[in-house]
């Protein structure tokens, strides 16, 4: 009689074989996980832990509550939303073990330069990084994450005034960097340094961006080692006459920039400007979109399926 109780017995959620439960997990966002279920038993947190679960640590749909302010760092972030942040952050951590490669951040995620030492020193296995904007992010907190982040690989990021810095550290440390991609205007200077810090580069996006035409043919000679460039719905610029302010859209590539672009295994483009909604966007924002005005996840799209989110 106990026996046949026994057979019949419907086992418990917590008795379920961690394998089991790590499948199911799998299904639940990152918030579910530090939230609920790792809380629940010990047999649940110690599924919580499963490496499988913490590859990739998605934070892209957790924005900041902010509103602008006019002086540095010209973003003022509400301080429950710093806090729920910070104990997604630490909560993750625990949970992860180190065991996370790939982190992303959404676009207008405002990260402090202390929640980003602390996840980079959590996470120093990193292979692709998804920045946030820069504005609460200083030198010394980000040079301090890339000495960390031997391993990276691949970093999306905002433009940046002042680049040498970053791509420094990057050239300094991170010796498997193969893939960048900028949101925002790409400049000159940002070609330079680019051709003198990351000369093996092998995959750029530079899409919905304002490029300055000599830029994109320096960095179409300098770096040698590139495979695949994506300005999608950019457009060309440059200045005529003696003033800078007189800035002109070049709507067509010409012959040069196409002849260059002939030994790289992909070319993308997209310059219709008339008919594609994306290109018009991004000239009605002169090159810096405005990406909260915009479909949610927008920001996250990228031909180059490797930058893709």
């Amino acid at each position: 009689m106990e026996e046949e109780y026994e057979s019949r017995r419907v086992r418990r959620w917590e008795e379920l074989d961690t394998d089991i439960l790590v499948r199911i997990f799998q299904k639940f966002s990152v918030f579910e996980l530090t939230s609920g279920l790792a809380h629940v038993c010990r047999g649940w947190r110690a599924a919580c832990c499963d490496p499988i679960l913490w590859k990739t640590l998605d934070l892209s749909h957790m924005r900041s509550s902010f509103i602008k302010i006019p002086l540095e760092p010209y973003v003022y972030v509400e301080r429950r939303s710093d806090e729920a942040l910070t104990r997604i952050l630490r909560l993750s951590m625990s949970l992860s073990g180190g065991n996370t490669r790939t982190l992303i951040f959404h676009f207008n995620l405002f990260l402090s330069d202390d929640q980003l030492t602390y996840t980079a020193e959590r996470c120093p296995g990193l292979r692709r990084v998804v920045l946030p904007a820069w504005n609460r992010i200083k030198k010394t907190g980000i040079c301090k994450a890339i000495r960390i982040w031997k391993d990276l690989e691949s970093l999306t990021m905002p433009s940046i005034a002042n680049p040498p810095y970053l791509l420094t550290e990057i050239a300094k440390n991170c010796k498997n960097f193969k893939e960048l991609k900028i949101m925002g205007p790409f400049e000159v200077f940002f070609a330079n340094t680019l051709i003198s810090c990351l000369p093996n580069l092998k995959i750029l996006s530079l899409r919905c961006s304002a490029i300055k035409q000599e830029a994109l043919l320096k960095i179409l000679d300098g770096l040698p080692s590139l495979e695949v460039l994506n300005i999608s719905h950019s457009h060309l610029v440059e200045y005529s006459g003696w003033q800078p302010q007189q800035k002109v859209i070049i709507r067509e590539l010409d012959k040069t920039i196409t002849e260059k672009t002939g030994r790289l295994k992909r070319f993308l483009t997209c310059m219709e400007h008339k008919t594609c909604v994306m290109c018009q966007r991004t000239e009605n924002d002169e090159g810096i979109v405005r990406w909260y005005k915009y479909e949610e996840g927008e920001w996250k799209v990228d031909e180059v399926t490797s930058l893709h989110l």
